[in-house]
């Protein structure tokens, strides 16, 4: 019983450090705020602290391995949509996405770019497949509504979301742009998914 205990406990002190992280992060970049600048805002010792992200990196890494996992869990929660919710079910997709990519700020993308290039990557992966499941299911939805072109396979939609979102939504490309995460998906959905639509669905929209 003590030992579950201090496991519980370890996870929770855990999940303290990230949510921190997580707060200057994603807003200001990681470079910007010391491991030692959040152990003293967590209230732990260095040690302790040390104990959980041995590095800087490991810490970046947890964070967006968290972020991934919301994004997930919210993204596979809006219901498939029936043939009458389409517009609804689309909008559900669109503000969730919004929610997540609005929380990335520049200095974010900017420091993944400089220093954290393959742990984002890897949270791509992730990332691509979550697409992949829910516009599927919404663009099979439309379809039969039909509020989405049939001559255009479905496959094809997929894949142009995909390499758009791969050849742009990178820190590099980016900040090339000068765009945030937001402004870059928004565009990429907009410009594709108005595309793939019958009149009756961008009317609809």
């Amino acid at each position: 019983m003590p030992r579950a205990k201090s496991t519980s406990t370890s996870a929770d002190a855990r999940q303290k450090i990230v949510a921190a992280a997580r707060s200057h992060f994603l807003a200001h970049g990681f470079r910007s705020v010391t491991m030692d600048d959040l152990a003293a805002e967590v209230g732990m010792s260095k040690k302790t602290f040390y104990a959980h992200f041995p590095s800087k990196l490991a810490l970046v890494e947890a964070v967006m391995q968290e972020k991934i996992r919301e994004a997930e869990a919210d993204m596979d929660s809006i219901p498939s949509a029936a043939a009458s919710s389409f517009p609804e079910t689309l909008h559900a997709l669109l503000a969730c996405m919004q929610k997540h990519t609005g929380e990335i700020q520049p200095a974010f993308i900017r420091d993944v770019r400089r220093d954290a290039a393959d742990i984002f990557a890897n949270v791509e992966t992730r990332r691509a497949a979550m697409i992949k499941r829910s516009f599927t299911r919404l663009l099979t939805a439309g379809r039969k509504a039909g509020m989405i072109r049939g001559d255009v396979p479905q496959t094809l939609i997929i894949e142009m979301l995909l390499a758009a979102t791969h050849q742009i939504m990178n820190p590099q490309k980016l900040d090339e742009l000068n765009l945030t995460a937001k402004a870059g998906y928004s565009a990429i959905i907009d410009v594709i998914l108005r595309g793939a639509m019958t009149a009756q669905g961008r009317e609809e929209l």
